[in-house]
């Protein structure tokens, strides 16, 4: 392309004006008498545009490979392509960015030396403003290959390129172009104020430092600009006092402080926790007569939240508003994760209503938060409700939310919103996965009952829900006593979908046999349970135990017991406690309390039902003074007798007589703060009745009167 054969004498430029929107040229290269060029618009990188028509495609090609560039041709080529045909046109040669100088960079000479500074300024502008896609390593290149010849591009260019490198986050490249410049143009304090902003955005200070100092010398004063760029530099940099040191500098020669300069040196300060310099740089700053931007204002409330000082961050906000800076979601957000991290959630509750009902976007993550404290408060209407909310919104709640408010619904009898909510999650693409679906049908099943739970699993399949081994098991855990055999039929419908019941499933089964006294049975289950592989655990002997126990077994749950022991199971305390119970009822109270001690030697602790069953049985027995023993035993071992137990050995004591030892068992439940009731009263009011002492007896009935316990015909 040789355009030195153009006639620069004459009075046509190298492109025409046009006067229609063109995205591929910034501006026209004008003769000098012409007016100058208007402002340089700042141009989005075009979308890659479609092929323009291939006959007309040939004919640029031919024009714009011509050794000799026909400028009428050029003419009357511009105007038949639209702007998507001239990008893909400039496109197509934008790689001979360097042939293109070559040419452009001929046109400078002695008589017109402002030609070629234009030429490189248009290139300049070009690559960095439609071909930035491409990288800047077009631009720097053209920009390189005039310098090399002594052309350097204009004042106003020089800053445009160097931003565009510094805005580019071409950072290397814009400290290379930097020193270019210097040797061809005297920097002004624009391109001063870019390099040093390029080297602290590096992480280069001490060289931004360097360079404000060689302003100085040179006699350009630094702006506003310069310091905040510098101290903005040292702050991130940790070097804080001389942060501070430059802003006094500032003061010192008459540059105004600016919003900007307070903003960057009270963001650093919160960075680093430093909230009393901080604020007393806030205040310093509101006494200049600024008034803090959202911005700002947000930045020292998220501040103080995060260090868990919520009342300093809500003051922060009162200011805010006071100053009429609108609160925004930001603000709210911060302040609203403040509350929760302080336990506040009343508060946070009430924020995050007011928020939503303004709609303003919130943080889902806090929001949550708020939902499941709201559901360990049991206030489910509240947490259903933000749920339902942020359904709205397009937000899906965590499984582990999920499952607490189905299950939490559920328990306190709002099965029905439950499974609005379950079927709300399917029309919104967020499926309840099977765990979370497992919960509903739990609770649905420990709050309404089976047929209710089997009358909506139809519809809950049809929308896809996958039924697992747990889904199964709390399913046939339902199918209690005169539904077993839905039990029965759930075990087929899970082989049936190749789920092989489990030993958790088996044991539901058996619980279900005992519970209606078919022990037999159930121990053929267990035998086609062991012959599937599975191996019985301490929940299986639990079961059968209690089933043999129940009908009068207790033989057969002896020898259980020992096969237990020897699998080398764990027995659990409800193991020891079915079995003595079992022994007491029996009279054999050797074995019982044998049993009694081997659990508490094994490290078993034993429960109030181990004690109960051994006291209510001395007692019977007229062993009472053991039986006291074990209600002493008991608070030994962070027990607290309840009034049943002392009731047991009132009545034991009364029955023998010894209305002292019942009177004194009395008191000694006062001093527990627990109060007798109406059958301890009535115990010992007989008791004296039978050793004739009617003075006691009055007084007992007096003191039952009192605490409002009618006399019945017993007493």
């Amino acid at each position: 392309m040789d355009l030195r054969r153009l006639s620069i004498s004459k009075p046509a430029s190298l492109f025409y004006p046009i006067t229609r929107p063109i995205t591929g040229v910034t501006f026209t290269l004008q003769r000098r008498h012409d007016p100058p060029p208007p402002p340089l618009l700042s141009l989005q990188p075009p979308t890659p545009p479609q092929p323009p028509n291939p006959g007309l495609l040939n004919w640029v090609s031919s024009v714009l490979s011509n050794p000799s560039l026909d400028s009428s041709k050029c003419e009357s080529l511009i105007p038949l392509l639209s702007p998507h045909q001239f990008d893909h046109l400039f496109y197509s040669i934008s790689s001979k960015h360097v042939e293109i100088a070559t040419a452009l960079s001929e046109l400078n000479n002695a008589s017109q030396p402002a030609l070629g500074i234009q030429a490189l300024d248009m290139l300049v502008h070009v690559y960095c403003t439609q071909f930035k896609n491409l990288g800047f390593g077009y631009a720097v290149e053209v920009f390189e290959h005039f310098t090399d010849q002594g052309v350097f591009p204009s004042l106003k260019t020089c800053n445009f390129l160097l931003s565009a490198l510094v805005k580019g986050n071409e950072l290397e490249k814009s400290y290379h172009v930097f020193e270019v410049i210097s040797r061809g143009v005297s920097p002004d304090v624009y391109l001063f104020t870019t390099a040093i902003n390029a080297f602290c955005k590096g992480e280069r200070v001490d060289d931004a430092m360097a360079l404000f100092s060689k302003m100085e010398r040179i006699g350009i004063a630094p702006n506003v600009v310069t310091y905040n760029s510098v101290i903005h530099g040292l702050c991130k940099s940790r070097r804080l006092e001389e942060a501070f040191k430059f802003k006094e500098k500032m003061v010192e020669n008459n540059v105004s402080l600016s919003l900007i300069t307070y903003s960057v040196l009270i963001n650093d300060l919160i960075k680093q926790e430093m909230f009393y310099v901080a604020n007393c740089v806030f205040k310093e700053m509101r006494c200049r007569g600024f008034v803090p931007n959202e911005v700002l204002y947000n930045r020292l409330i998220d501040g103080y939240c995060t260090m868990g000082n919520i009342g300093e961050a809500l003051k922060i906000k009162d200011d805010m508003v006071s100053n009429g800076v609108t609160p925004n979601s930001v603000t709210l957000n911060s302040l609203l994760q403040g509350l929760c991290k302080n336990n506040q959630f009343e508060h946070a509750e009430q924020f995050l209503d007011k928020m939503l009902a303004s709609g303003l976007s919130v943080n889902q993550d806090v929001t949550y938060s708020v939902i499941h404290w709201l559901c360990t408060k049991s206030r489910f209407d509240s947490a259903l409700n933000f749920t339902t909310e942020m359904l709205v919104r397009n937000f899906r709640p965590s499984d582990s939310l999920l499952t607490t408010l189905f299950l939490g619904l559920c328990k306190h009898g709002k099965n029905l919103e439950a499974i609005e909510l379950w079927f709300r999650l399917s029309e919104k693409g967020f499926a309840a996965n099977t765990a979370t679906s497992n919960a509903l049908i739990q609770g649905l099943c420990e709050n309404g009952g089976i047929e209710e739970v089997v009358r909506l699993l139809e519809a809950m399949l049809e929308r896809g829900l996958t039924l697992d081994k747990i889904s199964y098991s709390t399913l046939i855990l339902s199918c209690k006593k005169e539904r077993v055999a839905e039990g029965f039929k759930l075990r087929e419908k899970m082989s049936k979908q190749g789920i092989d019941p489990d030993i958790n499933s088996y044991n539901m089964l058996l619980y279900g046999l005992c519970s209606i006294d078919k022990v037999d049975d159930a121990v053929k289950l267990w035998v086609e349970c062991e012959n599937h592989g599975l191996v019985a655990n301490v929940y299986t002997y639990e079961v059968m135990i209690e089933g043999y126990c129940k009908a009068g077994r207790i033989k057969d749950a002896e020898l259980l017991f020992s096969k237990l022991l020897s699998k080398k199971v764990e027995p659990t305390s409800i193991v020891y406690n079915t079995l003595i119970s079992a022994y007491c009822i029996d009279g054999n109270m050797i074995e019982a309390l044998g049993l009694f001690h081997d659990m508490k030697n094994k490290g078993i602790r034993p429960t109030y039902a181990s004690y109960f069953s051994l006291i209510q049985r001395l007692c019977n027995i007229g062993n009472v003074e053991y039986a006291k023993e074990l209600i002493d035993d008991m608070r030994m071992n962070d027990l607290l007798p309840n009034v049943a137990c002392y009731a047991e050995v009132i009545h034991g004591y009364c029955k023998l007589g010894k209305m002292d030892q019942a009177r004194s068992v009395c008191l000694e439940m006062s001093s527990y703060d627990i109060q007798p009731n109406k059958i301890i009263y009535t115990v010992m009011i007989d008791g004296y009745c039978k050793l004739g002492n009617m003075e006691q007896r009055n007084i007992l009935q007096c003191e039952m009167a009192k605490k409002g316990f009618a006399p019945d015909a017993v007493t």
